[in-house]
């Protein structure tokens, strides 16, 4: 028996349903199977888009069987999903260690603006992933909670690194940290996309009239 079919479970058990915006439910995943299926769905919606990307493409690219993903996310689209929302937390606790190293306003913005660079060219998928999920959750309610669900939380965790920012001096906050963070997003969403767009165009002069609007935000 092939040894990727031979991991997952029987055709004939039933599939667990599918996993919600964090609460863990397919966290019983090994760490590195995991990461293979989510790294597998990321290539393949890059390549084909979600709607071509199938859990057979998946699981050949992930070395897995298709049962195992039927079992554990339940559809391609609840994978979509739980692929985004650990690349979102990755990046947010990456984040999060950078910005601590920040002593100043402009230290701050300076690391915020270096991450959505770095993003947009280091590591473009992720911002196709995140759109198509928003594209889904248009059509589909139970994506639309996912979807939803991953907006609160890193919207929860970004305004509290801006509240923590601000009770050690480094910031001067002119909005509730809640409304600010929205407000960045809206911006690092805006710009990505456009960046993405037009990649041969140079945006320094936009990425320069964007500091200084979040920089309005966030010191005097």
């Amino acid at each position: 028996m092939d040894a990727a079919v031979a991991e997952g479970p029987a055709v004939s058990e039933q599939p667990r349903p599918p996993a919600r915006a964090g609460d863990g439910s397919s966290r019983s995943l090994s760490g590195e199977k995991a990461q293979r299926i989510i790294d597998a769905m990321r290539r393949s919606v890059a390549q084909r888009g979600t709607a071509g990307s199938t859990f057979d493409h998946v699981s050949r690219e992930a070395g897995v069987s298709r049962g195992l993903l039927h079992y554990y996310f339940g559809t391609k689209e609840q994978l979509l999903a739980e692929a985004v929302r650990r690349d979102c937390q990755l990046r947010l606790e990456r984040l999060q260690v950078q910005l601590a190293s920040a002593k100043t306003a402009d230290d701050f913005i300076n690391l915020m603006a270096q991450s959505l660079h770095d993003t947009v060219n280091q590591d473009p998928d992720i911002v196709t992933l995140v759109f198509e999920l928003f594209t889904l959750s248009r059509r589909n309610a139970d994506i639309a909670v996912e979807y939803a669900g991953l907006m609160r939380t890193t919207r929860e965790q970004v305004s509290a690194m801006l509240a923590a920012a601000q009770s050690e001096g480094v910031l001067r906050l002119h909005a509730e940290p809640d409304a600010v963070a929205e407000v960045l997003f809206s911006i690092g969403d805006g710009f990505a996309l456009r960046m993405l767009t037009e990649p041969h165009r140079d945006f320094t002069a936009t990425i320069r009239a964007g500091i200084a609007c979040v920089r309005a935000l966030l010191t005097d």
